[in-house]
């Protein structure tokens, strides 16, 4: 069976978006199925999985699926969405640290949570199943609100010209290279060849040469003052 098919016997007639429930035992139990799936999809890629399959590990009627998600599209955004939501948050940072000690808290959040949440973070990066549009919007969402938090941390501000937005867009696109492969890279005892503290050293030191060759470039965002 294709993808087009799987999807046509895995939907309700609603559109593949999530639905909104407002009550507090209903916004639980929604988070309660995102959790599940979170887990389900670590371990079982997105064909693979019937909503059939879904609700009986789950051990919930499929119909409180649908209920939530309307589909299994829209359960699997909904989880890429949440993964999202934990991402951003975690190198969110603190806005009151000096500029140095906010890239090492926001990096070090970024790593800590592609460390424990692998298969999500991998699905946030690659862009979902295949060329998914929707997936990868997501992701750019979130190379914007990282970015954001960068600049926020560097300049004092989040908007900045486009040339200080590219560099270090393509300083992120470097991070989630380098984190992938260190989170590929581990013993059979689950030892990585490198620690975290290594690697977050790493990419604050080539965070501090991208804002010095963006100063180079772009005179209204210096670089921040060394420690």
């Amino acid at each position: 069976m294709n993808n087009s098919q799987q999807r046509g016997t895995d939907r309700s007639p609603d559109p593949d978006r999530p639905r909104a429930r407002g009550t507090d035992r209903s916004v639980a139990r929604r988070a309660e199925l995102i959790t599940i799936g979170r887990k389900l999809f670590a371990d079982t890629s997105y064909d693979a999985l019937s909503m059939d399959d879904i609700a009986r590990q789950a051990g919930v009627a499929k119909g409180l699926i649908y209920y939530y998600f309307t589909s299994k599209r829209g359960y699997y955004l909904a989880i890429i969405e949440d993964s999202v939501a934990d991402l951003v948050a975690r190198a969110a940072g603190d806005t009151e640290l000096p500029p140095e000690e906010r890239a090492h808290r926001t990096i070090d959040g970024y790593l800590r949570y592609a460390e424990h949440h692998q298969a999500a973070y991998r699905t946030i990066v690659s862009g979902g199943v295949g060329f998914d549009a929707e997936v990868h919007a997501i992701r750019d969402g979130v190379r914007e609100a990282i970015i954001g938090t960068i600049a926020e941390g560097a300049y004092g501000r989040r908007a900045i010209p486009p040339l200080a937005r590219t560099a270090l867009l393509g300083w992120l696109c470097s991070v989630e290279g380098i984190t992938l492969d260190w989170i590929g890279r581990a013993d059979a005892a689950g030892e990585r060849e490198l620690s975290r503290d290594a690697v977050r050293a790493l990419l604050v030191r080539t965070l501090r040469e991208t804002l010095d060759v963006i100063a180079e470039f772009e005179p209204t965002c210096p670089a921040p003052p060394r420690a």
